[in-house]
């Protein structure tokens, strides 16, 4: 009997939860600023301007405390600047990256709350193009091929952490982060590459 009344009573706070548990989804989108960290070495001078857009979902299970999570695509990668000669080189990589972030809410006003969020993130590659400029002419290739097993191609899977700021106001998103790439994307025997990416993004939630 102690136990079914402990089963009951569990069951009942899990039913609890989920009825006062509020999911909210939106859309979020905005510009990355991304590198690629070679060792322990990364130029900060020339960071490849790109874009993030996806779908975010937002669990909160308690009352400021929330997960978040979603499904964005992505732009990294990085951009090499040469004056002598007047050389330009891009290499932009797409991603599908699924983030899992535990966010603590902070009520500033009524309807405004600022958003502290932090946790891991997987991603994949699902294509990219390089570029070169080299003075007036320019060139783009290997536009479907700059993930795969050959040494001059990225490994697809990434994987990482990210934290970030952002602020609710009402049903409008705004959202500040960085995400600090754990795994070594070459496929060279000897080489050490990994992402980097600084974003602000926008959104709305439903």
């Amino acid at each position: 009997m102690k136990k079914l009344r402990l089963i009951v009573a569990v069951m009942m706070l899990a039913i609890v939860t989920v009825v006062s548990a509020q999911v909210n989804l939106g859309i979020k989108g905005g510009v990355n600023m991304s590198n690629l960290v070679y060792g322990d070495e990364i130029d900060d001078n020339n960071p490849k301007i790109g874009f993030n857009l996806g779908l975010a979902l937002d669990y909160e299970f308690v009352p400021n405390s929330a997960i978040q999570t979603g499904l964005f695509f992505t732009t990294k990668g990085f951009k090499a600047k040469d004056s002598s000669p007047n050389i330009e080189y891009t290499e932009n990589l797409y991603y599908l990256q699924l983030p899992v972030h535990y966010a603590y809410k902070v009520d500033v006003t009524p309807g405004t709350r600022v958003v502290l969020h932090a946790g891991p993130y997987a991603a994949y590659g699902v294509g990219g193009k390089r570029e070169a400029k080299v003075g007036s002419l320019s060139g783009t290739w290997d536009v479907d091929k700059i993930f795969g097993d050959a040494a001059g191609q990225y490994k697809p899977f990434d994987a990482g952490l990210g934290l970030g700021v952002g602020a609710e106001f009402g049903p409008l998103l705004l959202d500040l982060g960085w995400d600090m790439g754990l795994v070594n994307i070459s496929n060279s025997s000897n080489g050490n590459v990994k992402n980097q990416n600084a974003y602000l993004s926008v959104g709305f939630k439903f």
